[in-house]
């Protein structure tokens, strides 16, 4: 009882000038007191992250791997699973904005992440990203425009991943396919014609490719109604830091839900396709078939890192629209509901302008 107590005062950090609540401010190395405006610094790590050995992990506790615990609510309706901090009196869903319930707060296991990178600005400059990103969409209901200027309704979130290293070497046996034309006469209803016609040349293939795979990146929440889309999934990898607690603070961390296992064998499927490619380079020529393939891992090491979103959630007509905003880019993307109305006046206004032109044309 007294370990946890010590762990949730290292996610409350007190200001030493007011004693509020500090949190993380973003684009800095710094915490920050909203009520008097003090600075700490956060003192970083003389040691860099590094890599984890998986197969200690994966032998020593499979699925269950954790070395820490951490507070967590999970949302009754999407089901994420999100870490809550002592300060706050009430907490809707990152995702969905579902109200959450604090007396559901439990303990659990997780894999201490090694690395994050923070976010790099605040909520006010997100909300105005997100502003702006709506009243470009002239289609967009009215209710979404006023939504964006609703500050509460947008989150910061850490979201977690896995990421993989390992040595590559594969044995293959395949075809190279190189291109030739030929030249044939064709009868058309103009005539005799001729043209020129591809077909391939196929030879035998055989070689091994090896290499070393650095930082496959797999997203460790399930996916369901929950994915980050694919336009924002583009993070500077080599920015990121050593894990250090108070740059949680004011923000929402959500648990991997996919294990370690498991983010191993959907890492195991990037690797075949990249070892694929590789083939395929190797080969040569001008297209490639691949018959067999003996792919073999060594030296693998993994680790667990956290990456910074911003997320909006909107129900419209009944339907849950998500909007996201890579917390290092500014890179923005969502799906957004169609108004009627906007549609069915500017076809009304296509056609009169239209018919008046007809008029005027007579």
């Amino acid at each position: 009882m007294q370990e946890q107590e010590i762990k949730k005062s290292e996610l409350k950090k007190a200001c030493a000038n007011c004693g509020a609540e500090m949190k993380y401010k973003p684009g800095s190395d710094q915490i920050k007191c909203d009520y008097c405006g003090y600075e700490e610094f956060i003192e970083q790590s003389k040691n860099s992250f590094e890599e984890l050995e998986l197969n200690h992990y994966l032998n020593l506790v499979g699925n269950k791997a954790h070395t820490d615990t951490i507070s967590l609510l999970q949302c009754k309706n999407c089901g994420a699973n999100q870490h809550v901090e002592e300060n706050y009196k009430s907490l809707h869903c990152a995702y969905c904005s579902e109200p959450l319930i604090l007396e559901d707060v439990q303990e659990e296991g997780w894999i201490l992440p090694e690395a994050l990178i923070p976010f790099q600005f605040d909520q006010k400059k997100a909300g105005q990203i997100f502003k702006n990103w709506v009243g470009r969409i002239w289609f967009a209901p009215n209710k979404l425009k006023k939504a964006a200027l609703n500050p509460e309704g947008l989150h910061g979130l850490y979201v977690p991943y896995w990421t993989f290293d390992c040595n590559l070497f594969s044995t293959y046996q395949g075809m190279r396919g190189d291109y030739y034309y030929v030249t044939q006469r064709v009868k058309t209803s103009k005539g005799w014609q001729t043209r020129q016609v591809r077909k391939t040349r196929w030879i035998p293939a055989s070689g091994q490719v090896s290499g070393f795979i650095d930082d496959i990146l797999i997203n460790a929440s399930e996916k369901k109604r929950r994915e980050i889309p694919a336009k924002i999934s583009h993070w500077d990898i080599k920015e990121l830091i050593p894990f250090n607690q108070k740059y949680l603070a004011g923000f929402i961390t959500e648990k991997y839900t996919i294990s370690l296992k498991d983010g191993h064998h959907l890492s195991f499927q990037k690797a075949k396709d990249i070892a694929h490619n590789w083939i395929r380079r190797d080969i040569g020529g001008d297209t490639q078939r691949i018959t067999y393939t003996d792919i073999k891992l060594s030296d693998e090491t993994f680790k667990h890192i956290l990456l910074p979103v911003y997320i909006s959630a909107y129900r419209y007509n009944n339907k849950e629209y998500h909007f996201y905003i890579n917390g290092q880019t500014e890179q923005i993307s969502g799906k957004y509901p169609i108004s009627f109305w906007k549609v069915f006046f500017l076809v009304l206004f296509v056609i009169l302008i239209i018919t008046l032109i007809a008029v005027f044309a007579k």
